[in-house]
């Protein structure tokens, strides 16, 4: 049922970008920024899923993967089972789910074409599909930072840097560029530097949740061409 699958992921997220759109289209001033980022995040969820890019499963499992997050952690906060932020949850991980497995990568990721032109092996595939999907759950923890109304001591510029380097990097990591990884090592560190001057300063814990949820998955983006980085530089 990879057909079927795949058109009830391409639905959650065409339904969460109509949503957010047409909150920014209708809701207040202060977080239309925020919400046009997030329906740009899940109308290209759609788009590359529906386009049938190569890198677009990893990216809509990242996405579904942080509704699950972003539900848990409200649960939690709020110390009670919310019926929205359940369905909010439970359609993300839906949407996730239905993209799991190596049936669902042949229509993606298993295409042979990308593979040859970039020389790829089914590890390196495996560790580049890590790096994207880990970074597909970091960009709307950076948007949220970056846009979201915030208290007066979080720093606007830290979120719009990293939200820049979070941008590039993911676009130069599917295009297997090495500064790719290293600029969504910078926004990793950037982030969890600003999660420590937040605490520090004794923000509230959802405040320092966004940058270090966001910086600790950057970082885990990484992480997986740290060692094969590390070995090249020590043979040059």
């Amino acid at each position: 049922m990879v057909g079927e699958r795949r058109a009830l992921a391409s639905a959650v997220m065409a339904l969460f970008f109509l949503l957010f759109l047409v909150q920014a289209l209708l809701g207040p001033d202060e977080v239309k920024k925020f919400m046009y980022a997030m329906a740009g995040c899940y109308g290209l969820g759609f788009f590359a899923l529906v386009a049938g890019y190569f890198w677009a499963r990893w990216f809509a499992v990242g996405l579904g993967l942080f509704g699950v997050i972003v539900a848990v952690v409200a649960c939690w906060q709020l110390k009670t089972l919310e019926q929205t932020f359940l369905i909010f949850g439970g359609m993300h991980l839906g949407a996730a789910a239905c993209l799991w497995g190596d049936a669902m990568s042949s229509a993606y990721d298993g295409q042979l074409a990308w593979r040859e032109k970039f020389h790829m092996d089914d590890h390196a595939v495996q560790r580049l599909g890590r790096a994207v999907i880990r970074a597909g759950v970091s960009l709307p923890f950076i948007l949220a930072y970056a846009f979201a109304p915030r208290p007066e001591s979080s720093s606007l510029l830290a979120g719009l840097v990293a939200l820049c380097l979070t941008g590039l990097g993911i676009r130069a990591l599917v295009q297997l560029k090495t500064w790719g990884v290293m600029a969504l090592a910078a926004a990793g560190l950037l982030m969890t530097t600003v999660a420590g001057i937040d605490l520090a300063q004794g923000d509230g814990a959802i405040a320092v949740l966004l940058p270090a949820l966001s910086g600790l998955f950057l970082l885990a983006a990484a992480a997986p061409f740290a060692k094969s980085m590390a070995r090249y530089v020590a043979r040059s």
